[in-house]
């Protein structure tokens, strides 16, 4: 009789790092959309906060994506999708820290980084950051849903229950 795995296997530290910071830089873009609208600084440093969270996490999900497209890889069908997730996770994790990065320099006293210009490329990276965040997770339910990628699947008469 097989027996049910241990749930805190390696694969399955990607799924539950990566929804942290799905919602912090989805929600960070939306603030600085409302503060570059309303020009409130609530909604600035909030969305300052929550990119910076929002960046220290993805790095997070990139290092468990990476522990589990060791073991994953070798057991879905179609593992073209699972290398697309990948690079996607790669871009969206860079155009979220060039965004910050563009923050960070924003708030510094030189009137050089201050300016529209520079509000408008983060802005832009953020936008494109999000469209590139939504497409990697779209991959990843794909893999999950489609593939069981990381997913134990139990006998066909589920005796491991028993």
């Amino acid at each position: 009789m097989e027996e049910i795995p241990d749930f805190w296997r390696t694969e399955v530290f990607h799924p539950l790092s990566v929804h942290f910071p799905i919602a912090l830089l989805v929600v960070a873009f939306l603030f600085k959309i409302v503060a570059l609208k309303y020009s409130r600084e609530v909604w600035e440093r909030g969305g300052s906060v929550l990119l910076i969270a929002g960046v220290a996490t993805v790095w997070i999900a990139i290092f468990t994506g990476d522990l589990a497209d060791g073991i994953v890889s070798r057991k879905i069908c179609d593992p073209t999708v699972l290398k697309e997730h990948e690079n996607l996770a790669w871009t969206t994790a860079w155009l979220f820290s060039a965004a910050l990065g563009v923050d960070l320099l924003r708030q510094l006293k030189y009137p050089i980084f201050r300016n529209l210009l520079f509000r408008l490329l983060m802005i832009l990276l953020l936008a494109i950051g999000t469209g590139t965040l939504s497409y990697t997770g779209h991959l990843g339910a794909t893999l999950v849903y489609q593939q069981a990628a990381g997913v134990y699947t139990p006998s066909g008469n589920c005796a491991e229950f028993e």
